[in-house]
């Protein structure tokens, strides 16, 4: 399983992340999205724990947290869907 978090600051880095979500137990991976033109944070990431029951703790009591000036929207990330592509026939 995989947390998105959302809403997050421009300026949070890995290690920020890594910081508050290793209070609720081991993050194995965080990963930032960068927007491809101009590099900069998209405002999103996405956190994997070790164990679910981690990733279910740190859910319950981050979602709708203030940190860094926002409010965060922290739930199961879903599974990315197909969009397609190409336009082509």
């Amino acid at each position: 399983m995989s947390i998105y978090v959302g809403n997050l600051s421009y300026e949070v880095t890995k290690e920020d992340l890594n910081d508050v979500f290793a209070e609720y137990g081991q993050v194995k991976r965080v990963h930032i999205p960068t927007d491809r033109e101009s590099g900069r944070m998209r405002g999103f990431a996405f956190v994997e724990m070790k164990s679910d029951e981690e990733e279910e703790k740190a859910i319950a009591d981050l979602d709708g947290a203030e940190w860094m000036g926002r409010t965060l929207k922290v739930n199961k990330a879903r599974e990315r869907e197909n969009r397609g592509g190409g336009g082509r026939f």
